[in-house]
C-alpha cells in the first residue's frame, strides 16, 4: 500500500497475549494481572491500537491448558485462563470501528464448516474486519481433548490444512454477493440461482454445504499464516495474504521475503497479494538508559523454573533438570526429536551453538520475545531500525508484541507511531473501512462469478 504521495508504507499489527508478550509480564506492576478473564482490558487495548492506526490486532489460541511441571506452570499463566478468541473479537468489534480483528484457529481440531461460519459471522459483525490465522496444532495436549493420543504427522497435518482451507474458501462462496433480495413486494428473500452447493469430497473432509451465512463483506476474511518450515512456507505461498514469522536478522529475513514471494506465481498470485509481518518485541524509552533498565527489570522477573520449562517445550520435551543453569546446552539437546514448533527449536539450538549461550541465557533470550526479535531504544532508534528493514525489502511491516500490557502498547502508540508518521512510513488515517482496504489487498471474486467470466469454447 502506498500513500497519496505514492510512497510505500508499512503495515502494523499488535499481538496481544493477555498480560503481555514477555513470559514474566504478569509480574510487572503495570500489567493487568487478571487480563485472561477481563474483557474490558482487551477492549481498551483494541481502542488504543486503533488510536495508533494499527492495521489489526491479533490473538493466538490453544485448545488446551499446558501440560508439564505444574510447579513451573503455576508461575506461567499463558493459556491457563484464556478467552475463546472469536467470542472475544465479536465483543471488541462492537467497541471499535477500524482495526482488523485476527485470531488463530487450528485446522487440526476443528471442522471446516464451523470455522467458515464463525469467521464469516465475525466479518459481518465487524463490517469487514475479520482475519483467520491458519495453523496446525503444535501443543500435544490439544490432541487429548479431541479423542486422540498423538498429533497428526507433520506432512499429514499440512495436507489436511490445505484441504481444510479449500473447503472453507468454497463455503464462503456459497452465496453470490447479491443473492439476498429481501423483497417484500415479490415475497422473495433470496435468488435461488445465486445459492451454490459445494459438494466437496476429499481425503479428509466431505462437506456438502452451503453455508448458512451470507458471503463475507470482504469476500473472504484475510488469511494469515505463520509456518516457516519448508511445508509451511509452501502453504503460505499458496494461501496466505499475510505472514507472521520470526525475523531474527536482516539478511535471513530478506531471503525469506524473496523466497516466499517468489513462489507465489505458480499459484496464480502476485507478490502484492501477501504482506510479510514478522514479530517484533519493542521496548521503548525516552533514553537508552531507560530502555535498558526496563528490559533488565523484566528479565529479572523470570523464574528459573519457568525458563527451564519454556526451553524444554521449545526443544520438544527434552529434560534439562539436573544441568547447571550457567552451563552449556547439553549435546543431546541438539539431537532430540521435535515433532512440532521446529522453528523455535532451531533458533534455540543456533543461539547455543553459534553464540555459546548458557541455559540461563537461552531462556532469557527466548522468554523475552517468544523466539522473535527484541528491539530496545528511543523512538528514533526504533524507527531507524524498522525503516531499514522495511526499505531493504525484508518486511512489509511488523507484528508489534508489547512486553507488558497495557503500558507497553501505550508507550509504542504515544512515542513510536508519531515518529513513523513524521517520516511518512505509516498512515495518519485509515484507508478504508475494511481490513483488506488498509492492508492493500484485493477483494477475492467468488469462484462462481469467476466461472461466468470464462469464455466458453
Amino acid at each position: 500500500m502506498t500513500n497519496s504521495s505514492g510512497r510505500r508504507q508499512m503495515k502494523l499489527g499488535a499481538f496481544f497475549h493477555p498480560t503481555g508478550h514477555h513470559i514474566a509480564s504478569w509480574l510487572h506492576p503495570e500489567a493487568q494481572i487478571d487480563a485472561g478473564t477481563n474483557v474490558e482490558h482487551y477492549i481498551e487495548l483494541a481502542q488504543t491500537a486503533e488510536r495508533g492506526k494499527f492495521d489489526l490486532m491479533f490473538l493466538a489460541d490453544a485448545l488446551a491448558t499446558r501440560d508439564g511441571n505444574l510447579g513451573a506452570l503455576s508461575r506461567w499463566p499463558q493459556y491457563m485462563a484464556y478467552f475463546e478468541p472469536i467470542t472475544l473479537l465479536s465483543a471488541i468489534a462492537a467497541m471499535t470501528k477500524h482495526i482488523g480483528l485476527v485470531s488463530t484457529a487450528t485446522t487440526s481440531y476443528n471442522e471446516p464448516y464451523n470455522i467458515a461460519r464463525k469467521y464469516a459471522s465475525l466479518d459481518h459483525i465487524s463490517h469487514g474486519r475479520a482475519g483467520w490465522n491458519v495453523v496446525t496444532s503444535a501443543n500435544l495436549t490439544e490432541a487429548y481433548n479431541f479423542g486422540r493420543e498423538e498429533h497428526f504427522e507433520h506432512g499429514e497435518r499440512y495436507d489436511r490444512a490445505i484441504e481444510f482451507t479449500e473447503v472453507v474458501f468454497g463455503l464462503w462462496d456459497s452465496w453470490d454477493d447479491d443473492a439476498f433480495i429481501r423483497d417484500r413486494a415479490t415475497a422473495r428473500y433470496f435468488d435461488p440461482q445465486k445459492l451454490h452447493y459445494l459438494r466437496h469430497k476429499g481425503e479428509h473432509f466431505s462437506v456438502r454445504g452451503p453455508l448458512n451465512v451470507a458471503r463475507p463483506p470482504q469476500g473472504r476474511p484475510v488469511i494469515f499464516q505463520a509456518g516457516s518450515s519448508e511445508t509451511g512456507v509452501e502453504l503460505g505461498a499458496r494461501i496466505a495474504e499475510a505472514i507472521f514469522t520470526p525475523g531474527l536478522t536482516l539478511e535471513s529475513s530478506q531471503k525469506f521475503y524473496a523466497d516466499i514471494k517468489g513462489r507465489m506465481s505458480k499459484y496464480g498470485r502476485t507478490p502484492d497479494d501477501m504482506k510479510i509481518m514478522p514479530g517484533l518485541n519493542v521496548i521503548v524509552g525516552r533514553t537508552e538508559a531507560e530502555t535498558e533498565e526496563k528490559h533488565r527489570y523484566l528479565q529479572s522477573l523470570i523464574h528459573p523454573d519457568v525458563g527451564i520449562e519454556l526451553l524444554q517445550t521449545a526443544l520438544g520435551g527434552f529434560k534439562l533438570s539436573g544441568y547447571p543453569l550457567d552451563g552449556p546446552l547439553p549435546e543431546a539437546a541438539f539431537h532430540s526429536e521435535v515433532k512440532s514448533g521446529q522453528t523455535s527449536a532451531r533458533n534455540v539450538r543456533n543461539w547455543a551453538r553459534e553464540e555459546g549461550l548458557t541455559i540461563r541465557q537461552l531462556y532469557e533470550r527466548f522468554a523475552g520475545a517468544r523466539g522473535n526479535r527484541t528491539l530496545k531504544g528511543t523512538p528514533s532508534q526504533i524507527a531507524d531500525d524498522m525503516q531499514a528493514w522495511f526499505e531493504n525489502r525484508a518486511v512489509d511491516g511488523f507484528l508489534i508484541q508489547p512486553s507488558h500490557l497495557p503500558a507497553g502498547l501505550n508507550e509504542f502508540v504515544d512515542l513510536v507511531i508519531p515518529e513513523l508518521q513524521s517520516r511518512g512510513l505509516f498512515r495518519t488515517e485509515y484507508e478504508g473501512p475494511m481490513l483488506r482496504d488498509n492492508l492493500g489487498l484485493r477483494r477475492p471474486v467468488s469462484r462462481y462469478a469467476a466461472e461466468l467470466c470464462v469464455p466458453k469454447t
